[in-house]
């Protein structure tokens, strides 16, 4: 199937759609650090990490819904030389050793002005296999293709910014960001395929008019919740993964513990595309999330540097599956017009629920050490899990192919 997926994106889009997101995987941890030494306060890098989540996570959606009306390649052109200048301008504030307030406003400038290349990518993806005829167990393989590019893109991105800031400083690691920006986005924004999330405003079969376009079900907030979780389930990991390693003496071994989680979901994010097609994407939402309870629980009990890395690692394993199937059913449930949108509102759900999260599951740690920070990691699957069995996806892609079908009989 993965054959199948490369031979229908080409052997460019994937390349350029990857290069060009992993800056995003690289500012949120290069921020930080950059800020982190330049100021000496880690209060001030937290504030402008922060502003750079914020930003991001309310101007996503925004992007995605000008792209969704005007088309990804002028959005995403504008939006990836905008990036670039406001990530530059923020390393040049930071070296400056400029105001507190000053690196907070342009945070939120390099966050909300992130050209959203991961969702657009799913987007593109999507229409370029509904477009060929593909079945619903090809645009499944597919959106396990671009799910394993994000983790790929998320495990690569921080360990590039910490091998600069180990071999010359987080400076350059910001720039290079920067560089992929303006080079990658541009290319990404310019190439053929955008053409093909374009024109859809009147291709009518893929819509059924001008109600659908405005309206969307319940379920699609439901899966935008769920989002939200599986950001709070990243963040209080990663406050928790700090607080323990920081205990056992091994802070330096945080990233890789994070890593090895960050490879155990692209791998079991590629086996996706070997579910059978039987196990529909209902199932397959209530079997993660279930998985993300009973996998998560162990961390409330885990007190050593190997018990950690076994704990996770197998954590790891559920969460290619809830993203991919929530953006699975995501793709199934919205009408086509709001589709980049609604993968904006996903990724920013995303971001906003880790950064919430990592915010309080880092003040738990410090006060009550890593297991409170665990237990919200917990807490949330169990809400992922409740929103699973709760919530009834709605498809409207059988009403789709029947306006389809009587609109080949009328031109008959």
């Amino acid at each position: 199937m993965y054959r199948d997926t490369l031979s229908l994106l080409g052997p460019v889009l994937p390349v350029l759609s990857f290069l060009g997101r992993l800056p995003t995987a690289m500012c949120q941890l290069g921020s930080l650090l950059l800020v982190a030494e330049t100021s000496g306060s880690l209060t001030t890098a937290g504030l402008a990490g922060g502003a750079l989540a914020a930003g991001q996570t309310v101007a996503g959606p925004v992007i995605g819904r000008l792209a969704d009306r005007r088309g990804q390649r002028g959005v995403v052109l504008a939006a990836s030389l905008a990036n670039a200048v406001a990530v530059a301008a923020l390393v040049l504030a930071a070296l400056a050793h400029m105001a507190t307030g000053w690196l907070v406003v342009l945070g939120v400038l390099a966050g909300a002005t992130v050209p959203q290349v991961g969702p657009l990518a799913r987007t593109r993806s999507v229409a370029l296999a509904r477009r060929s005829g593909a079945d619903d167990r090809l645009v499944g393989t597919v959106l396990s293709f671009e799910g394993t590019l994000d983790e790929v893109s998320f495990v690569l991105g921080p360990a590039l910014v910490g091998l600069a800031a180990a071999l010359a400083h987080p400076a350059a690691a910001l720039l290079t960001a920067a560089a992929l920006l303006a080079i990658c986005g541009t290319a990404f924004a310019l190439h053929p395929s955008a053409a093909v999330a374009e024109g859809g405003e009147g291709d009518a079969t893929t819509r059924t008019g001008a109600a659908e376009r405005g309206r969307l079900p319940g379920s699609a907030y439901a899966l935008r919740v769920a989002m939200v979780l599986q950001g709070a389930m990243f963040g209080a990991s990663q406050a928790g993964i700090t607080a323990l390693t920081e205990k056992l003496g091994a802070p330096a071994q945080a990233g890789l513990v994070y890593a090895a989680m960050g490879v155990m979901s692209a791998a079991v994010g590629l086996s996706m595309a070997a579910v059978p097609a039987r196990i529909g994407l209902p199932t397959r939402w209530r079997a993660a999330t279930a998985a993300l309870v009973v996998l998560s629980v162990p961390l409330l009990f885990v007190d050593s540097l190997v018990g950690l890395y076994a704990v996770v690692t197998v954590l790891g394993a559920a969460y290619a599956p809830h993203l991919i199937t929530v953006f699975g059913l995501t793709e199934r449930t919205v009408p086509a017009s709001r589709l980049a949108e609604s993968m904006a509102f996903l990724t920013s759900g995303i971001v906003g629920g880790q950064a919430l999260a990592l915010a309080l599951s880092g003040r738990l740690a410090d006060t009550h050490g890593a297991p409170a920070a665990f237990a919200v990691a917990v807490v949330a699957a169990a809400l992922c899990a409740l929103l699973s069995f709760w919530v009834r996806t709605h498809d409207p892609r059988p009403l789709r192919g029947a306006l389809q079908h009587r609109q080949a009989q009328r031109s008959e």
